[in-house]
């Protein structure tokens, strides 16, 4: 990890990190994603950068964007943002003891198929544990359910396997069930693994188990959430897109038709991002799920057992016969030259992509949960019938991925923290719980009253 963080990094931290420390955290209204990205637009519009926020003349440069972004921005939060100091250097002592290295989009070893993919969706901070070149590899991403049987593990650690027998990493979001399966069959066969974290990074970054892989340069742990910060179903939906851009195919070995969070993902991938192929498995049990996956664009896995047939597919080289061939994307790595590209400049002005300064344009469609907005038809318009049904109005989408976010919630919570998540009144979490508990997705306990999953509590993985 660097000694010190750039002062283009220190300035985005202290606009959108939380800095938990210990169980304290700042409650400093932070700037969301999107937000951030209309600041960064700005300063970029005015031939600035985020360090010249931490200058002389940072307190008249507050006050010049509130000008431009008000009412969304004003000058005294971003003060406040940024007096920060103290509470980022204790942050970072911590991220130093677990070596966890912290990289912003204004960093020239910002994952460069992060930028390229994701452009402004792209988090604006990076923490991670591990060599970080390892992200610019490419691999196979595979994901799936958390509840999955012993022949599904053991399919699933095959995979695992063979892509480390081909020398390519296995990425995945390292929950219980199919992503640790996969990333197990890999590092056992002596390969590298990706995982993408939603919670506990510093937890993971110390664990026993992963502590030799890690130094060995065989594991590589990221998230775009503050290494303290604990499980959030917003934050572990929101990380499926981080896993697919790093990747040069993905696996989806079992999904749930229209729900959760693996489901969403591969749809995000599909319908929205496309940057590279989404197969689904062919054999073993049935699953409508990933018959699903197949009518909206999923290619069929075809199942190689030679490590020379993975290279192929990864590569975009695969050709197999029939009406189901696949037709991989090539990766793209950079962006393209008629589009501003983000810096690699260290020192330099971060330089979001064109697509931030839409920001403040109506999406086609929206959905606004916890303050994310997508603007294509994703998991709540999938769940609602798929393609070629007719369009929900804006609130049944909206409760149609309430109902995704909530489906399988990992731990029993009360109407107000499920509100909080979802940054939204408790009266309308309420209405939306009672709705869910009355359809089966939730359950509703008394003394202490707390919604949960019918299904078992959620277990915590091995590698966080």
């Amino acid at each position: 990890m660097s000694a010190a963080l750039s002062a283009n990094t220190q300035a985005i931290l202290l606009l959108t990190a939380p800095l938990i420390v210990g169980r304290e955290r700042d409650k400093t209204e932070l700037l969301t994603p999107m937000l951030y990205n209309r600041v960064a637009v700005t300063l970029q519009d005015h031939g600035r950068q985020p360090a010249d926020l931490l200058g002389a003349d940072g307190q008249a440069l507050c006050a010049e964007l509130a000008e431009v972004l008000a009412p969304k921005v004003d000058a005294e939060r971003l003060r406040a943002l940024l007096a920060r100091g103290f509470q980022l250097s204790q942050a970072f002592e911590q991220w130093q003891a677990r070596a966890i290295w912290v990289a912003s989009r204004a960093d020239a070893d910002y994952p460069r198929r992060l930028k390229a993919r994701l452009k402004d969706e792209a988090p604006p901070i990076l923490y991670g544990c591990g060599e970080r070149a390892q992200l610019e590899q490419g691999g196979l991403a595979v994901v799936g359910s958390r509840h999955v049987d012993d022949e599904l593990i053991a399919y699933t650690e095959a995979v695992g396997r063979l892509t480390a027998r081909a020398g390519r990493a296995l990425i995945s979001g390292a929950a219980r069930g199919v992503d640790q399966a996969a990333m197990r069959g890999a590092l056992e066969a002596q390969g590298g693994a990706v995982g993408v974290l939603a919670d506990s990074l510093a937890r993971a970054a110390v664990q026993r188990e992963n502590r030799d892989l890690l130094l060995d340069e065989r594991l590589v742990l990221i998230s775009p959430y503050d290494p303290a910060a604990g499980f959030n179903i917003g934050n572990a939906m929101q990380r499926n897109k981080l896993v697919y851009a790093l990747a040069d195919a993905a696996l989806v070995v079992g999904a749930e038709p229209r729900k959760g969070g693996t489901w969403a993902g591969a749809v995000e991938q599909l319908k929205k991002h496309r940057t590279m192929p989404v197969y689904v498995r062919t054999v073993g049990a049935p699953s409508p799920g990933l018959d699903a996956l197949r009518e909206l664009g999923a290619k069929p896995w075809p199942e190689p057992s030679v490590a020379e047939d993975v290279v192929a597919l990864l590569s975009g080289k695969d050709r197999m016969d029939g009406p189901d061939s696949p037709t991989p994307t090539p990766p793209v790595l950079e962006a393209p030259p008629s589009e501003r590209s983000l810096s690699t400049d260290a020192h330099a002005a971060e330089q979001p992509e064109p697509r931030a300064v839409e920001a403040a344009k109506p999406p086609e469609s929206v959905n606004v949960v916890g303050g994310v907005v997508a603007k294509d038809r994703t998991s709540a318009e999938a769940s609602a019938g798929g393609l070629g049904q007719t369009a929900l109005n804006p609130a049944d989408a909206l409760f149609a991925t309430v109902r995704t976010l909530l489906q399988g919630l990992p731990t029993p919570k009360t109407d107000a923290e499920i509100a909080a998540e979802l940054n939204v009144s408790r009266p309308q979490a309420k209405e939306w719980l009672a709705r869910l508990v009355e359809e089966g997705v939730l359950e509703k306990t008394s003394r202490p009253i707390r919604y949960r999953s019918p299904e078992q509590p959620r277990q915590r993985n091995l590698f966080c």
